[in-house]
């Protein structure tokens, strides 16, 4: 196929691999040698450019400026931070008995690590590592939720990073997702009359005596508000972890500053940055009112989008450690045997499941973090339905259009560009010789596309991404960690419903559908891009983004969940869909008339060979003459002929004035 479309991997580091992995055998962990996460700010809380410029001139802390340099190499919005070194510095020494304190949960840390390093190393001494890699995997889980929130937090990260942890261990990890130990019922109803300040039967007439989840920093209940009968999830966070959770970042930074060398030599970046880039996110996370301003968010970009359910919060009933949410009644995504069970349609969930994914990087730049199995739910109309959005990150429009670049330079086979994509985007230092990395990138390309559509995923490229890190001096931003961790384990969720699901076979048409249809002046020249190649009109590919296009249109018309928005909104269930290419023929009329070399591209391209190419026109209105209204599009065009015109003569009188 003509058009195809880039993945790529990551190898970036955990934020405590350094601290807590660093020195464990081979038989449990890999680590690349160029590494380098960064942070990605919430788009909650962001203070534009101007913003970060009095930031910078109002802080004369060198760390502070550290991270905001950070955020000026990455292009993004900067968040509010809640975090600093220093403030987590001073918040743990200003108690009485701190020191002590501190000494004591170091010498826990030290002692239970250091045993379990020793296990370890006795294994593989004795060469029993690998037959007893199940019962070290659990111990390893255990021990993490024995040494508390922050440690389960780590574990959390570690059970989504198949490139940093061997999968035995990672599988057995994945149980911190949802099932940590909670703590008792009436310390958390206890939290949650403190914060909304009356009795718990005054707000809710029932309440359910077991928790529904657990996770590292809080808790989730079922409940039905008095005043409505609604149903609700109460989120509790638990008792008293701000100061474990500060006490141990200071404690994780002291390390990672003895450890600055060893980051620098096997990962290419400082240990405590990494440290503070975790912090960061942590004490996001712990913010309440934060998470309920995500997820006003991410109902704000999907109201338009009848297969998406996002939860809405009752603010009336929340505060910064309780947070209530409208109940969602679905079949969470780590029991796909209840969802096969259900009567639900397998392809038209997982299709619109990889749609709102593709939404939220490419067209929202929000997307959610954190979409692990247990976090993801299926209603019975066939919509998706999200929770949890204490972990949200943010691609800036910068970011999104170099991605859009990326699969525009795949699509025309320019290694060369997708290399220098990479610099652009952080993967590499400005000023590196990509020379070297272009035949390795073509090479990972080629191999992986030759198998074809149906056999290419994200996980059989992630290996061959992950030796190319290693090879040569690539660093994973954080973000973009982030980004192919939520495409890596939504790809999974989809595996795990259905086997024989072909990701792309999804994700392909809604990319070519995205550039023959979106307004955005940057996508308008990328698609120009795809359909010239050395000056010569590609055709074939034109054809390819039309049938692909409408590939997504007739899936997303078949979800049930659409079909069901159809029949109650016009009583025609079923009702199609179509390509609105009007947009984009009225931009392409415009340019036409405008450009002369776009006009001269296309005369050539009609003349092409020494002959009138009728037969490829007549191909590619086939292919639209059931999608488009043609009396609607002449309008369309002719209203806007007078504003064509104005520019038209603007042009020409600014050419005649340059002359």
């Amino acid at each position: 196929m003509d058009f195809i479309s880039p993945t790529c991997s990551t190898n970036s580091s955990s934020p405590l691999s350094i601290t807590l992995f660093s020195s464990l055998p081979k038989s449990l962990v890999f680590k690349s040698k160029f590494n380098a996460p960064f942070t990605n700010p919430s788009k909650s809380f962001v203070i534009r450019a101007n913003a970060l410029q009095l930031s910078q001139n109002d802080s004369g802390n060198s760390r502070n400026s550290a991270l905001e340099q950070l955020d000026i190499e990455r292009g993004v919005c900067v968040p509010f931070r809640k975090y600093s070194p220093e403030g987590v510095r001073s918040k743990v020494l200003e108690s009485r008995g701190s020191i002590l304190s501190l000494i004591q949960r170091g010498i826990e840390i030290v002692w239970n690590l250091g045993f379990y390093w020793a296990t370890l190393s006795y294994d593989c001494l004795v060469g029993r590592d690998e037959e007893v890699v199940p019962y070290r995997a659990m111990q390893l889980r255990n021990l993490l939720c024995d040494l508390g929130p922050s440690f389960i937090k780590a574990g959390q990260v570690l059970a989504n990073r198949p490139d940093i942890i061997r999968e035995d261990y990672m599988n057995e990890l994945c149980i911190l997702q949802d099932d940590v130990p909670p703590f008792p019922n009436q310390v958390a109803f206890k939290i949650i009359e403190e914060e909304l300040g009356q009795p718990l039967e005054a707000i809710f007439s029932k309440i359910s005596s077991q928790t529904i989840a657990a996770a590292s920093l809080g808790q989730v209940y079922r409940a039905t508000l008095r005043a409505t009968g609604e149903d609700v999830a109460i989120k509790v966070q638990r008792p008293n972890i701000e100061p474990i959770i500060y006490r141990d970042l200071f404690l994780f930074r002291t390390l990672a500053s003895f450890l600055n060398g060893i980051s620098i030599q096997k990962l290419g970046c400082n240990a405590e940055l990494i440290v503070d880039e975790f912090g960061e996110k942590l004490l996001e996370e712990l913010d309440y009112t934060l998470e309920a301003r995500n997820i006003e968010e991410f109902i704000e970009n999907f109201k338009d989008d009848p297969t998406v359910k996002i939860p809405r919060v009752y603010k009336q009933y929340s505060g910064s450690h309780v947070l209530v949410m409208e109940w969602i009644d679905g079949i969470r995504c780590t029991d796909p045997q209840a969802i096969r069970e259900s009567g639900i349609d397998m392809d038209g969930f997982l299709t619109v499941g990889v749609s709102a994914a593709l939404r939220q990087l490419l067209e929202f730049g929000l997307f959610h973090g954190d979409p692990h199995p247990g976090n993801i739910f299926a209603m019975q109309d066939g919509r998706i339905a999200y929770v949890d959005f204490g972990n949200v990150a943010v691609l800036s429009q910068q970011n999104k259009q170099i991605l859009i670049d990326a699969v525009v330079h795949a699509v025309n086979e320019d290694y060369a560009e997708m290399a220098n994509d990479f610099t652009r985007l952080g993967f590499l230092a400005k000023g590196t010789n990509v020379a070297p990395i272009i035949p390795a990138l073509e090479a990972i390309w080629q191999n992986s596309l030759g198998k074809g559509l149906s056999e290419f995923n994200f996980r059989s490229v992630t290996g061959k991404f992950n030796q190319l890190v290693y090879n040569y001096p690539i660093r994973i931003p954080e973000r973009f960690s982030l980004v192919i961790r939520s495409l890596l384990t939504q790809e999974g969720i989809c595996l795990s419903l259905e086997p024989d699901f072909k990701f792309l076979e999804v994700a392909y048409p809604y990319v070519a559908k995205r550039l023959l249809t979106d307004p955005n002046p940057a996508l308008r020249e990328r698609l120009i891009q795809v359909l010239f190649k050395d000056g010569v009109f590609q055709w074939k590919r034109l054809e390819n983004l039309i049938v692909l296009a409408k590939e997504n249109v007739s899936r997303m018309s078949n979800t049930p969940a659409l079909q069901l928005r159809n029949s109650q909104g016009n009583g025609r269930a079923g009702s199609k869909l179509k390509l609105d290419l009007t947009d984009t023929i009225k931009d392409g009329t415009r340019l036409v008339l405008l450009d002369e070399g776009i006009r001269r591209q296309l005369v050539l391209a009609l003349t092409e060979d020494s002959k009138l190419h009728i037969q490829e026109l007549l191909d590619v209105y086939r292919l639209l003459e059931d999608q488009i209204d043609a009396p609607t599009v002449a309008s369309q065009v002719a209203r806007d002929l007078p504003n064509m015109a104005r520019d038209i003569l603007l042009s020409w009188s600014n050419s005649v004035l340059s002359d």
